[in-house]
Order: structure tokens, then C-alpha cells, then sequence
């Protein structure tokens, strides 16, 4: 769990939480539409529309804003946009593995952002599955250290049909099956309340270490991705050590 709350904690302090709110909403909207067309546009039947209203709630989108997303991914809805998910996989700087997700109406257009945006800080873009086999595809949950003790959070989390815990001084993360990641986290907010993020995540295997500059490079390119309107999610394999970490922050 260290290396994936370090990305995380990493990416929360450069800034990734100050993005215009409006980009923010028109993600989790484009999210919400697709759930809805994937599926039924009843989130108590649709985990994955369930799963995005939640997260949209979670980001303080307005009430009316997701009523829109969910009517405009309807059956009968006059909205014709037709969004395509798509997965785009390379490397960063210091090779660096990198998934970003997307959910676009152009691909062409995407791809292009998507390609700039690795040229532009020394990565380059792979093929498909080019790097997802050195990641594995979970469902993420991931409560605060306060809930309770290692031992409590993994007998509640093994009962509510958890694959796996990992439980350190910064929190604990439970992993399960993509297909039963919702039934999991319902179970468990039921006990622990709401979890402090949770969502299906590529969970690196291994990690590969960076120093200061490639680092820097790499949250870098990071942002120039989710700077697109396109680009969903962006996952990556790396870490620092405390000593770069204190020096990112500083920067």
C-alpha cells in the first residue's frame, strides 16, 4: 500500500485537486452518461452508474448536474453524443509504465493529445497491452487508519467478499474483483461509513523508482493528460524515495 498511497499523496499535494471544477463535472458527467448507456439508467440496478454518482457526489457535483448526465445517457434522450472507452498504454520518463483511460467521441483527436502529452516529457506511447500485464485490474477501497485495527478491517472486508487487505499506519486498502467491487464497498460502508476513495483501479505490480527530475517529469506529463477533457484516469508504476518526495513538495 506504500507506493500507492505515496502516488496518491503525491499527486493530491502537486495540485491535481485544483482543477477548474468545471473540467472536474464534465468528466464525472461523461462517466455518468456512458454508465447509463451501458446499462439501465436506475443506479439501484447499474453498479457502474451506481459507482459514478457516487464518486460524483463524493466531488460535490450538483444534484441537477447529475439528473442531466443520467437523462442524456437514456434510451429516449435526444443526445446524440456516442462516447467510445478507450485505453491508451506507454511509458514515462525513467520508463515508467503508464495506463490512461478515455472515454471519447473522436478518437483520432485523443490519441493525438494523448501522444503529445508522452512526447513532450520524454515518454512514448506503446501498443496495446504494452505495459498492462505488469499491473492488476481491482477494485479499490481505501478507509483512513481510524475505522479500526488491521485485524477488524480485514475479518469485516474478507466477510463482505474482499480478495485482500493491506493495512499500514496511513490506512488500509481493500482489493477486490472488478465485478465485486460495488457489492464489497456497499457492505462495507454499511460498517465503516463511506471509505475515504475507492473506485476500479490498475494496481501496479511491481514499481519503478524515480529521482527528482524524472519524477517531476512524470507529474508533469501526468497533468498535460488529465488536462484533456478526454482522458478519464491516469495510472502509473512509480515511486521516490522520502528525500525526493520532501524535495517534490518544496518545489
Amino acid at each position: 500500500m506504500a507506493g500507492h498511497s505515496q502516488f496518491k499523496n503525491i499527486m493530491h499535494r502537486k495540485g491535481a485537486q485544483d482543477k477548474k471544477r468545471a473540467k472536474l463535472f464534465n468528466k464525472l458527467g461523461r462517466e455518468i452518461m456512458v454508465a447509463a448507456k451501458s446499462g439501465q439508467p436506475n443506479p439501484d440496478i447499474n453498479p457502474r452508474l451506481r459507482a459514478a454518482i457516487q464518486a460524483a457526489r463524493a466531488s460535490n457535483m450538483p444534484n441537477d448536474r447529475i439528473k442531466r448526465a443520467i437523462d442524456s445517457g437514456s434510451p429516449n434522450s435526444a443526445d446524440a453524443a456516442n462516447y467510445d472507452e478507450v485505453r491508451y498504454e506507454g511509458y514515462g520518463p525513467g520508463g515508467v509504465a503508464v495506463i490512461v483511460e478515455a472515454l471519447t467521441d473522436n478518437r483520432n483527436r485523443t490519441a493525438a493529445e494523448v501522444r503529445a502529452a508522452f512526447t513532450k516529457k520524454g515518454g512514448a506511447l506503446g501498443e496495446s497491452n504494452s505495459v498492462s500485464f505488469m499491473f492488476d485490474r481491482i477494485g479499490s477501497i481505501v478507509y483512513p487508519a481510524s475505522v479500526g485495527g488491521a485485524d477488524q478491517v480485514f475479518e469485516a472486508a474478507v466477510e463482505a467478499g474482499a480478495e485482500n487487505v493491506e493495512s499500514d499506519k496511513d490506512g488500509h486498502e481493500i482489493a477486490t474483483k472488478p465485478e465485486d467491487f460495488m457489492a464489497v464497498k456497499d457492505a462495507l460502508a454499511e460498517k465503516f461509513g463511506e471509505p475515504e476513495s475507492s473506485g476500479i483501479t490498475w494496481k501496479p505490480k511491481t514499481m519503478t523508482a524515480l529521482d527528482q527530475e524524472q519524477a517531476s517529469d512524470l507529474l508533469a506529463m501526468i497533468d498535460l493528460l488529465e488536462d484533456s477533457d478526454d482522458v478519464q484516469n491516469v495510472f502509473s508504476n512509480f515511486e521516490v524515495t522520502d528525500e525526493v518526495m520532501e524535495r517534490l513538495m518544496a518545489s
